[in-house]
């Protein structure tokens, strides 16, 4: 992010800071995406202690790792109204020294406040379908029905919103809901939140018209963005939503995907502002332009209309420059619409959008010769995990075989490099050859999904028994035995001051929530009561927190409201139609239904069996199955 690397620059690179860092303290640099187990318990107290959270992150720990003071970023000397790194340091130091006792008794105050918050027993909440109401309800509250998300500046787009509110939608016919959800979506994508050019999206926005963003790009919010349009477009039918999905995935397919096939896990915000001077960086530099550079690359007419459909302006469009490396320069929006720009000019809307897609061509070959923003090349599999289930989600929406098999190869990387067979284990992290870092729960969880989206998509049933054991390993490894959930680490860890659960749906849907609509949609494919029976003591243990703040997790209120849909199977049986069939079942939003296809591992599905030699389709909703169906008008009359 931005502010790591100015504090990077600031003083982790001054030679004066690291005298004095050295010489008073034993300095640890983690990388909170490959160690989520150790960022989390120290950001708990960040958050705790201080009041608000965040990265870049500096936290000062006793000999035996108990955190006893901590914020995110201090400027090199006193400045912003912030004490400077060195000023900390040193008044830390002073501390330690000499009011030791005070020091360590206030973090052990904050550490017992923590670990009974973490231990904390199911309050014995019971769970009704109102907890989807009342999160909906709280939602409502922080909406902008003008701008879309929620909440004032700074703007992230949380997924996990859009995703509960799409389900929401189809339980309750919530008009409201869905347009809060499609407005988000449109508002987002029209913004510098998304890059006009070259698709993806931005980690969040600085202000409330999604316009200026921090640049950094997170693989994470690709994989849940994509999916989010994917929805929407199922529910509307709007190809502006499956313009959006496909730009995105064709970004992560051109620079995010590693020779392996894997994929990558964010490309940072700074970039190089002046190819002569490599040490000169700043934010977005990479992403914006001057109307000189335009009118230069592009020539008249066609700048024109470029400039008038993006707003880019002559002094620059970002009226309060956050970053002198703003100055003069423009973030691309959609200022206007193709017809409105065709009207400015007028010419034809054909012409415009036929010269806009030129443009954008031009405009990426010079791009292209820029230096491009640093790539974080680790391949994470939780994040992996989040891509392809956005991969295989648009091979079954948009019909295009290049999506399955970007998310078939990268499934196939992980199961090959970083998944023991012996074991059933998985590990963390790869990079350069080298796989490391034993599996957290969300790697366990947010893997297991994307097998289960990656078999709707391809009907390869070894992608069950994965799923199947891997979620038999996550139960073993991570399960509280006592009130049920899942704890983020495995017992026994002694670098580890507290075992913490993650139940907070942000940027990433916490582990618990996914495991929790795995572990129902296992349940409903295997009929396996082991599933069924986990899911019920996570929702249990969870029960109080969705009660009490169910905005604050509305995944987890997604899975709850899975759990009370009457289940619905779709078996296609055959080949001869199978896919008219299922083309038929893809282009409708159906969140509750598990799609299988007839075959010998699953027993209850043996029966099923073509009809007169063509595909038939059997849809069995609540343990009850209808007559099967052969063409695509009978299937669609059963699924309305």
């Amino acid at each position: 992010c931005h502010w790591c690397h100015v504090m990077e620059r600031e003083s982790f690179e001054s030679e004066a800071v690291a005298e004095v860092l050295n010489r008073l303290f034993i300095p640890v640099k983690v990388d909170r995406e490959e160690r989520p187990d150790v960022d989390r318990i120290y950001m708990a107290y960040v958050q705790a202690s201080t009041g608000s959270g965040g990265w870049p992150m500096s936290v000062w720990l006793t000999p035996d790792l108990k955190p006893f003071h901590g914020g995110t970023y201090f400027p090199p000397d006193n400045r912003y109204g912030r004490p400077g790194f060195v000023t900390i340091l040193e008044y830390i130091s002073r501390a330690w020294n000499n009011e030791r006792a005070k020091v360590e008794e206030s973090s052990a105050e904050v550490m017992r406040q923590l670990e009974s918050i973490m231990s904390t027993k199911a309050p014995g909440a019971r769970l009704d379908e109102q907890v989807l109401h009342s999160c909906f309800n709280a939602m409502r509250r922080s909406f902008d029905s003008r701008l879309g998300g929620f909440g004032g500046a700074p703007k992230f787009p949380r997924p996990a919103q859009l995703y509960f509110l799409h389900r929401y939608y189809k339980r309750t016919r919530s008009e409201e809901a869905l347009e809060m959800s499609l407005l988000t979506l449109r508002e987002m994508a029209k913004g510098g939140m998304y890059d006009q050019l070259g698709g993806g999206f931005h980690r969040y926005s600085v202000d409330a018209r999604w316009f200026v963003p921090h640049f950094e790009k997170m693989l994470y919010d690709q994989g849940q963005l994509v999916v989010s349009y994917l929805e929407a477009f199922q529910l509307t039918g709007d190809e502006e939503f499956a313009r959006v999905a496909r730009e995105t995935l064709d970004y992560v397919l051109r620079d995010m995907v590693d020779p392996v096939g894997a994929f990558h896990s964010a490309e940072d915000a700074d970039s190089v502002l002046d190819p002569a001077d490599p040490h000169e960086k700043g934010e977005g530099a990479f992403y914006i332009w001057t109307q000189h550079e335009l009118e230069e690359i592009l020539g008249k007419p066609h700048s024109d209309w470029f400039c008038h459909r993006f707003g880019v302006e002559v002094d620059g469009n970002v009226a309060e420059d956050p970053h002198h490396e703003f100055t003069g320069r423009n973030i691309l929006y959609q200022a206007h619409t193709i017809a409105a720009t065709a009207r400015q000019f007028g010419v034809t809307e054909a012409d415009v959008a036929s010269a806009l897609a030129v443009a954008s061509r031009k405009l990426m070959d010079r791009r292209a010769d820029r230096v491009r923003p640093h790539l974080d090349d680790k391949v994470l599999t939780a994040w992996n995990g989040l891509m392809i289930s956005a991969f295989a989600k648009a091979a079954q929406v948009l019909g295009d075989a290049k999506y399955l098999d970007a998310a078939q190869k990268a499934a196939g990387f992980v199961l090959a490099r970083m998944y023991s067979v012996e074991t059933g284990r998985l590990l963390r992290r790869y990079r350069d050859g080298d796989a490391a870092i034993d599996g957290f729960q969300d790697d366990y969880a947010l893997f297991v999904q994307a097998l289960l989206d990656l078999y709707e998509a391809s009907f390869d049933a070894s992608l069950l028994q994965t799923a199947d054991r891997l979620t038999r390993t996550m139960i073993e490894l991570f399960e509280d035995r006592e009130i049920g959930g899942f704890f983020s680490t495995t017992d026994g860890d002694a670098s580890l001051v507290l075992r913490m659960k993650d139940d907070y749906d942000g940027a990433e849907p916490a582990g618990n929530s996914v495991a929790a609509l795995n572990l129902l949609r296992l349940a409903r494919i295997t009929g396996d009561q082991v599933f069924h029976a986990a899911a019920e003591r996570t929702l249990k243990a969870l029960a109080g927190r969705l009660q009490a703040q169910p905005v604050a997790a509305p995944f987890l209120a997604a899975a709850y409201q899975y759990s009370l849909a009457p289940p619905i199977q779709i078996v296609i049986a055959g080949e001869s139609g199978a896919q008219e069939l299922l083309a038929e079942v893809r282009k409708r939003f159906l969140p509750d239904a598990v799609v299988l296809k007839a075959g010998e591992w699953l027993p209850s599905l043996r029966a099923m069996q073509p009809i007169d030699g063509k595909a038939a389709a059997y849809v069995c909703e609540n343990f009850t199955c209808r007559l099967p169906v052969t063409t695509v008008a009978e299937l669609a009359a059963l699924l309305e």
